[in-house]
């Protein structure tokens, strides 16, 4: 890989490990770049990534020019990564260590091990942590025959074995050279406990810990049941969303990552390390038809516990531990990626209203009454007083699926996504499974689907509209076949995708839009739209159109597997918070849509 003049990698050349409760992204040259501890969504000890200068990374390359490829194992999140040198060649395990039995041990490790495959390949490393976003300096010092590196709390631990000597550069970098010849090995482990006494790392329990990380994977992965066309990809996407997994509640984060542009030099840069609501549905949707019932049972009830908070109002994005705040701030001591600034932290759409979110919400409790649990009769009454919530709400403005911040208006997805929530009550309801008020709410039901036929439609493009102020196409009107709003083969519908494919597309790609939304600057496609836009093919039987366009997209992805929020259709560079979750969510629902479709059309 090549990282820019000024030290960064393109976001394409990153890889995630993670341990169910934070995660890394390690770059393709053994440089990890962005880790926070000791959760998902805590401060910054690596942020290389947001600032090559100052933000901190953990460095492991050979000294000399070489080569790298890397893969995940077989069905796993343990990275691998192969350096090739004129002097040799060796063999780089990367993995955020589980641990044996509890997997909710306050022990957080990094674990990298170097392995001499031929020759003899001179190694460095360089372990530079900057915490609380590269607002705080580390303090070395030695205790227990480790290094250590502290900040106020916060502290992280070095392991270094067969790995050189470890030396100070300056007072905050710690810096070692090695030489590894064919058989040797060396390792390194970073281990942080947040608030709990620091177990110092040793090598054999860390090998252990290694060991049985690499067990665990494969064994996990083989739950999922999904074995049609594009295993790999599906497969893949699947692992990511483990990853994405915050194990000690069930919560699902949209991303592991925060400011990564939108636009390079932009001011698109949001943080995406909280849970959105409005991914539950699709979330439910992919663990149900893949056989993992555990985490979609975890999620669901994850996401019903923390909406007591707020309801029957919804908010539209949660913390991972279910706390509803997420005051957004600005991180100036960042220059943000390739000077794409501000750096921003939390996330204020939190405070938006976004009325789409409640067909999400109802959806995933459809899927999840259909397919895996049942719901006792105080979540049921919950559930009825939610769905009294819309009928009284759904005429309300709102700042939409895209959270923009612009003007509230009346988008035409929202209103549609209403509709959703009240259908889908009214099906609980038919099953006893919550109160019924279900005259009511087919009332107010049938009022939207008025009110989105006579204000959401253009006879001028045959399509639905933004919203009746806003006469453009929105590529979120495709979540309209997806969710049954209507038939897929709709007149209205059809002429919807069609719109969406003549002014949103470009090659495979999809844009959310093209009008104002309140944000300076521009964006790129986005990848969610480009798989609903498959999703919906299928369900409209074109099936080889649907194929197509899935063959075009799955090649999209970077070397091992993983997509970005966004990508630039000229380039391929990818943009955006990554791995994106719901860009990872909407392949496997597109691969099911095909496959169910397949096989309807064979049973036909």
């Amino acid at each position: 890989m090549q990282r820019t003049a000024d030290g960064y990698a393109p976001i394409r050349d990153y890889a995630l490990i993670g341990d169910g409760r934070t995660a890394a992204l390690v770059a393709k040259d053994g440089s990890v770049d962005w880790l926070c501890l000791p959760n998902v969504d805590s401060a910054s000890v690596f942020a290389r990534i947001l600032d090559a200068g100052r933000g901190g990374s953990f460095q492991l390359e050979p000294s000399v020019p070489y080569k790298s490829s890397r893969r995940y194992l077989p069905g796993s999140n343990v990275l691998e990564t192969t350096f090739e040198t004129a002097d040799g060649s060796v063999r780089l395990t990367d993995a955020m260590n589980l641990q044996h039995g509890d997997h909710l041990s306050p022990l957080r490790e990094l674990c990298r091990k170097v392995e001499g495959l031929g020759g003899a390949v001179p190694m460095r490393w360089r372990l530079e942590p900057r915490f609380d976003y590269g607002r705080g300096g580390a303090r070395f010092s030695r205790r227990g025959g480790h290094w250590v590196a502290e900040h106020r709390s916060d502290a992280v631990a070095l392991g270094a074995w067969d790995a050189g000597e470890p030396t100070l550069e300056g007072d905050d970098a710690l810096a070692g050279e090695f030489r590894l010849e064919q058989g040797g090995s060396a390792m390194l482990s970073l281990a942080s406990a947040h608030e709990q006494p620091l177990v110092l790392p040793g090598r054999d329990d860390a090998e252990l810990r290694l060991e049985h990380t690499i067990e665990f994977w494969p064994k996990w992965s083989s739950r999922c049941g999904y074995a049609g066309s594009w295993r790999e990809a599906v497969l893949r996407s699947a692992l990511v969303l483990k990853l994405l997994v915050f194990a000690p509640s069930g919560a699902i984060v949209a991303a592991p990552t925060a400011s990564l542009p939108e636009w390079m030099g932009g001011g698109r840069n949001w943080d995406y390390r909280f849970t959105w609501l409005r991914d539950a549905s699709w979330a439910l949707d992919a663990l149900i038809q893949l056989g993992l019932d555990d985490e979609a049972h975890a999620f669901f009830w994850w996401l019903m516990h923390a909406s007591r908070l707020t309801q029957p109002r919804l908010q539209i994005l949660y913390r991972i531990d279910g706390n509803s705040r997420a005051k957004e701030f600005e991180v100036p001591e960042l220059l943000g990626y390739r000077g794409s600034s501000p750096v921003r932290i939390g996330n204020g759409a939190a405070d938006q209203v976004q009325l789409d979110v409640y067909g999400a919400v109802f959806e995933s409790i459809w899927l999840y009454a259909q397919h895996v649990g049942h719901l006792d009769g105080e979540t049921g009454k919950e559930v009825a007083k939610i769905a009294d919530y819309v009928s009284e709400h759904w005429r309300d403005r709102d700042s939409g699926i895209w959270e923009v911040r612009s003007e509230t208006t009346h988008f035409t997805q929202s209103k549609a996504l209403c509709w959703v929530a009240l259908d889908r009550a009214c099906l609980l309801a038919e099953r006893e499974l919550i109160p019924d008020r279900s005259q009511s709410w087919r009332t107010e039901a049938d009022a939207i689907k008025a009110f989105v036929a006579a204000e959401g439609w253009s006879e001028e493009k045959n399509s639905y509209v933004r919203a009746p102020d806003l006469q453009e196409i929105d590529a979120s009107l495709l979540t309209l076949a997806i969710l049954s709003y209507e038939h897929p083969l709709n007149d209205r519908l059809q002429g919807t995708i069609d719109a969406v494919r003549r002014e949103l597309q470009e090659g495979p790609f999809v844009y959310r839009y093209r009008g104002e939304d309140g944000v300076q600057g521009e964006e790129g496609a986005f990848l969610t739209c480009s798989f609903w836009l498959v999703d919906a093919l299928a369900r409209q039987g074109k099936l080889d159109e649907a194929r197509s366009l899935m063959d075009e997209l799955v090649e999209t992805a970077n070397d091992v597997g993983l997509y970005s929020e966004e990508i630039d259709p000229s380039s391929g560079e990818f943009l955006g918070n990554f791995p994106q979750g719901l860009t990872h969510l909407a392949l496997i629902n597109a691969a099911i849509s095909i496959a169910d479709a397949s096989s309807e059309r064979e049973a036909a």
